[in-house]
């Protein structure tokens, strides 16, 4: 008997010294398995499309700050030549008869010398001084008006002073004759006024 408990003795000790048996997975532990490292794996390719996709965003945001800054050139570049043009235009349009104006103020003096001569044909004269008018006229309506010079302090921006004379009686600086006429554009200087200024 004693035998015999010895013998289930050892058999248990001989049990318990066996490694223990590793159970298989069943299929739906191994599915698991599966799904977890798929979602893993998912997680893990969408985290570095996101970081691509991040990437890409920082390069379009600057792309579209450098673009806004090359169109804010452009268009202010464009501004500037509209404005220029704009401008020029305007001076042209406001200037255009200068050219003609002055080729035609050495007439005006024509006719200005000539009606102060003395002539017996009234006639002849009258039908010279409407010419004149209607030539002052025709530049006064495109803005051509003469520069007011006798009796008024010298300014240099529209006379030229040729002479200097102490006149008693008047303050210096007034011009004191006139030896030709001066006229102006609008704003402009045609032809200054050539004059005698008083010392």
């Amino acid at each position: 008997m004693d035998e015999t408990v010895k013998k289930e003795e050892a058999t248990e000790e001989e049990v318990t010294k066996e490694e223990p048996v590793q159970e298989e997975n069943s299929p739906v532990e191994e599915e698991k398995k599966q799904e977890t490292k798929e979602k893993k794996s998912i997680f893990s390719n969408k985290n570095k499309e996101i970081e691509a996709l991040k990437e890409e965003n920082a390069k379009l945001v600057e792309q579209v700050a450098v673009l806004k800054n090359e169109y804010a050139r452009a268009y202010a570049d464009t501004e500037n030549t509209r404005k220029r043009l704009t401008k020029e235009y305007e001076q042209l349009s406001k200037y255009s008869i200068q050219k003609f104006a002055l080729s035609v103020l050495p007439v005006l003096d024509d006719c200005e010398r000539a009606l102060a001569q003395e002539t017996s044909d009234e006639a002849y004269r009258k039908g010279f001084e409407m010419v004149y008018n209607k030539l002052k006229a025709a530049l006064a309506a495109e803005g051509v008006e003469e520069v007011e010079a006798e009796n008024v302090p010298f300014d240099g921006n529209w006379h030229q002073a040729i002479m200097a004379e102490h006149v008693d009686g008047v303050e210096p600086g007034m011009v004191i004759q006139v030896f030709q006429k001066g006229y102006k554009l609008k704003d402009r200087i045609l032809r200054a006024a050539m004059v005698k200024v008083s010392e």
